[in-house]
């Protein structure tokens, strides 16, 4: 069969429904008789639970209230580690953290009655930085305050220094960004004695949310259902998190006898749940006189904040990409991700990699700029090539050519004529003019053996129509997965995408496909998807229902005939990972991934060292991504990662005070908005993958990883001034071009 869909920008199938203002949020959606949810949360960072006082003038008869002890199964967030409470039973941990449920018919007397609840501390010291966490000046988890440790040792990293003709060192940080996704997290939970439990809610992993209610409430898998609505926006905040609340409004309605929503607005959205993780990493680096990386030392510190949550799985990630994209005879990784008294850090798009290839680019910057090569020259020696391995030992057997997808981007974006022009500009004018480079790599797919442990299944069926469903736990939340699921299915079976859609997300009717996180979507999912059509497509062949080249109108009365006298048509498809994938969870040694997505980044920025201020005039994003599926959402999640980066490098910071966010309004976390975003000029090279539904790779995480170091070092190539941590606002840039504030550490050692 010729292709058809795959490789078209089709209409999104969600498309009609959201523009028409059809689509049904959860705030949109109501069951009779109906309670409204709210949460108490702590005020302290971390104490003792004194006492609970419910204030007078309240009418507390008519309110449902639910404390830690009215849970009738495990108290605890079941996700990797059991350690964070659903709610606080006795001591709390960080501020925000959940201690009292409220629920009444009248949405608008919660926020009286949540103001009416007063709670008695016995305060303790609590630790905020990761500083204070290494020290150890309190321990607040576990025997030293770390959740998770990783190494990784690749050759003999000791026995370079001796031999290198420059070493040079440098430390880089970043801070916590806020997803900021559309929709506020959200749920709707009803129980009954006899049924058991159902949630609708605003999710990316309902498998998540069911394993979790399962041990919350401790009833059996089929007495819990998860039911994902439509959900605006997520970018990993709705991985984890929707677990807690929906545990919130499942104990209120368990409580109640009566169905509850629970929804957060925006600034208690932004102060309570996760966010990305803050980092330090510390750079050592030992190069020839050919300017060939030797080997490297790498420290990489996540916060982790009060409970572990996914921060061992962020570590991880951030862990192994901390190489990145380049040949080290030598390395070696040390990493661990710590507690603080903040609220729990957990997925964020990127999902750790950002942090610690941020710190990699930059520091390769340092170095060229150190030993004396230009930027691209020092990365065009040591990119890596097919045939070299990775940090964890991945030999590369893709067909990529990093170098010559530099040339590329240096060529579009005009690198070295505008750097030229740059510096002459920069002789005249208060507003400095750069340009800075990143080349990176993102795994597509769980890390190491996850995807073996996940066992993922999809299915697609027939209707008694003719048309297809296809079954799969893949949520849609903005990123376009419903229509290049579809476009797959479509392909595979030689029919229209119009006769394709997606089964309901619906832990009764879809099976486990595991979780819609980690670039594995298109890629995994994907091929799943074409392997199940395909499937049932010869299932109709074998069966004399169907020839070989029959048309859309004779596949669907194919399938009608088959339903008439067999019942069901259904296929399915469960994972087998490719063959020569294999990973050492023991010694974190091999294929990390079984394919990565590779790009190289060109930011132009203007300083303006008058009000220093920076504006991004120009973004050159080059990306190879393996088949390109829908050409307009592979370029929108390119914008938008890049969108998004441009905030995690100059505009997002979270301020905190004694472990609160003090930010938590649009009015003062500040975000990009489309006056701040460059022309964003993006270009795919497409090296078809073996084992990818039709050669796609993984896409929705990549453009998250090269933005903010591109423009940092566009930052530094204007102003001569090394920056190592973002985000960098007009102050730090002040205090930087004033030598008030010295930028990480960079030693340099022949």
């Amino acid at each position: 069969m010729k292709q058809r869909v795959v490789g078209v920008s089709v209409p999104r199938k969600e498309g009609a429904g959201k523009v028409t203002g059809n689509a049904r949020y959860i705030d949109d959606l109501s069951l009779p008789g109906m309670l409204y949810g709210a949460t108490v949360r702590s005020t302290v960072a971390r104490g003792t639970i004194a006492g609970i006082d419910f204030c007078d003038g309240i009418p507390w008869n008519e309110f449902t209230i639910v404390t830690a002890d009215d849970i009738p199964g495990k108290n605890a967030v079941s996700l990797i580690l059991e350690d964070q409470p659903c709610l606080a039973n006795g001591r709390v941990n960080h501020a925000e953290e959940p201690i009292v449920l409220l629920a009444h018919p009248e949405r608008h007397l919660l926020p009286i009655a949540v103001a009416s609840v007063h709670v008695r501390y016995e305060t303790q010291r609590s630790i905020h930085s990761i500083e204070a966490s290494e020290r150890g000046e309190e321990i607040i988890w576990g025997d030293d305050n770390i959740f998770k440790t990783y190494l990784i040792v690749k050759g003999d990293v000791d026995s370079v220094w001796s031999d290198a003709a420059w070493i040079v060192e440098g430390e880089y940080s970043t801070g916590a960004q806020e997803q900021l996704y559309i929709e506020n997290n959200g749920v709707i939970a009803s129980f009954k004695e006899e049924e058991g439990v159902t949630v609708w809610g605003s999710m990316q992993c309902p498998f998540y949310v069911h394993k979790a209610l399962m041990a919350l409430t401790g009833l059996p898998e089929d007495k819990v259902r998860v039911v994902q609505t439509e959900t605006g926006g997520a970018f990993g905040g709705k991985e984890e998190y929707p677990s807690m609340i929906a545990g919130h409004a499942v104990l209120l309605s368990q409580k109640s006898g009566r169905p509850v929503k629970l929804l957060y607005d925006r600034m208690e959205d932004m102060a309570a749940t996760t966010k990305r993780h803050p980092s330090r990493t510390r750079h050592r680096t030992a190069v020839d006189k050919n300017g060939k990386l030797l080997g490297g030392e790498i420290e990489f510190v996540i916060d982790g904040g009060a409970y572990a949550t996914l921060s061992s799985v962020v570590l991880s990630r951030g862990t192994i990409h901390a190489g990145g994209a380049y040949y080290w005879p030598n390395i070696r990784v040390r990493a661990k991700a710590v507690a603080t008294n903040t609220p729990p850090h957990g997925a964020f798009r990127g999902f750790g990699a950002p942090q610690s290839l941020f710190a990699l680019e930059r520091h390769m910057d340092h170095v060229a700029h150190t030993i004396g090569l230009s930027p691209d020259e020092f990365r065009r020696r040591n990119l890596l090539q097919s045939g070299q391995s990775t940090a964890t030992s991945q030999v590369i057997h893709e067909a990529i050519d990093l170098n010559q997808l530099l040339d590329r981007a240096l060529l579009l974006s005009s690198y070295h004529e505008k750097a030229k022009q740059f510096a002459a500009h920069n002789l005249e004018s208060s507003r400095k003019k750069g340009i800075g480079i990143a080349a990176f790599l993102h795994g597509s797919g769980f890390t190491g053996s996850g995807e073996r442990y996940l066992n993922s299944l999809v299915g697609v069926e027939a209707t008694e129509l003719g048309d297809i469903r296809v079954l799969a736990s893949s949520t849609e939340f903005g990123q376009g997965t419903n229509t290049i699921l579809c476009q797959i299915a479509a392909e595979a079976l030689g029919i229209d995408y119009e006769d394709v859609r997606m089964a309901p997300v619906d832990t009764r009717v879809v099976p486990n496909s595991g979780p819609t996180v980690a670039s594995r979507t298109a890629m995994i999912i994907g091929r799943l998807v074409q392997s199940a059509a395909a499937g049932l497509r010869q299932t109709l062949i074998a069966s004399g229902f169907l020839a070989g080249s029959a048309s859309c109108e004779h596949f669907r009365a194919a399938c009608r005939d088959y339903i008439r006298r067999f019942g069901k048509l259904q296929s399915w498809s469960r994972y087998e990972a490719p063959p020569n994938v294999f990973w050492d969870d023991t010694n974190y040694r091999g294929e990390a991934y079984p394919a990565f997505a590779w790009a190289v980044y060109v930011a132009e920025v203007t300083v303006d060292t008058a009000t220093y201020s920076v504006s991004v005039d120009d973004f050159v994003a080059v990306q190879e991504v393996g088949k390109v599926l829908h050409p307009l959402l592979a370029a929108g999640q390119i914008e938008g990662g890049v969108a998004q980066g441009i905030g995690y490098a100059l505009y997002e910071k979270v301020v905190w005070k004694d472990g609160r966010m003090l930010n938590n309004q649009m009015t003062n976390y500040i975000m990009p908005t489309a006056q701040d975003i460059p022309p964003i000029r993006v270009y795919f090279e497409e090296i078809p993958y073996e084992y990818g539904p039709y050669g796609a790779k993984g896409i929705g995480e990549l453009p998250i990883d090269g933005p903010a170091p591109a423009i940092v070092n566009a930052i530094v190539h204007a102003t001569g001034k090394s920056f190592c941590t973002i985000p960098l606002l007009p102050e730090d840039i002040f205090a930087g071009l004033a030598n008030l504030r010295p930028q990480g550490i960079a030693e340099v050692r022949r």
